[in-house]
């Protein structure tokens, strides 16, 4: 939001391009990539949600060239505490839902096998391995509804942010440019 608020653009809109922004599948819509992993594993694995099934599955998912979406993270290199809550309110509160039992399973297994693949850095579940499970168990479960959740949870924070690079007198943010020469150059083969 600041990037584009600091063109002294209405607060509103500053925040809903920011948001926009966000609505990919490797931020904004990254818990709806999960919760569809998660269904589709449910309905690969019917009545069997053991971990040695849960590994099967995932090791074939891995072995057709996808990921697990819901591991790994930026910045984090262990378990995303805000997935940790997530998951001990779950195990707390919702005791029946069967897919927030996979999702828990899940987590004692796929940690490993990403171990074994070797080409993680973080193997451990970030935020969005139990965001989802929880909006889906709680009724919302349509999914593109999902990033404004996620938007309406920032949004103080940010506006604040807005306000204070505005009170302050920040300069405009711009971001970064370059010349098609100056990227040849950068790509241009050793030969």
């Amino acid at each position: 939001m600041s990037f584009f608020g600091s063109a002294l653009s209405d607060a509103f809109l500053s925040y809903s391009a920011a948001v926009n922004g966000l609505a990919g599948p490797l931020h904004g819509l990254a818990n709806q990539e999960v919760l569809q992993f998660l269904l589709k594993m449910q309905e690969n694995l019917g009545n069997d949600i053991s971990e040695e099934a849960i590994a099967k599955e995932a090791w074939n998912v891995l072995n057709s060239g996808r990921v697990i979406p819901g591991y790994g993270h930026a910045v984090l290199r262990d378990t995303d505490p805000r997935y940790i809550h997530q998951r001990e309110f779950a195990q707390r509160y919702i005791k029946d839902d069967p897919l927030v039992e996979l999702s828990v399973k899940c987590f004692n297994v796929i940690p490993g096998i990403l171990r074994k693949l070797g080409k993680v850095k973080n193997p451990w579940p970030n935020v969005d391995a139990g965001s989802g499970v929880l909006l889906h168990h709680y009724g919302l479960k349509q999914f593109q509804y999902y990033t404004c959740v996620f938007a309406v949870s920032r949004a103080l924070g940010c506006a604040s942010n807005l306000i204070w690079s505005r009170a302050l007198g920040l300069a405009i943010e711009r971001p970064g440019s370059t010349t098609i020469e100056a990227l040849e150059e950068k790509f241009k083969s050793s030969s």
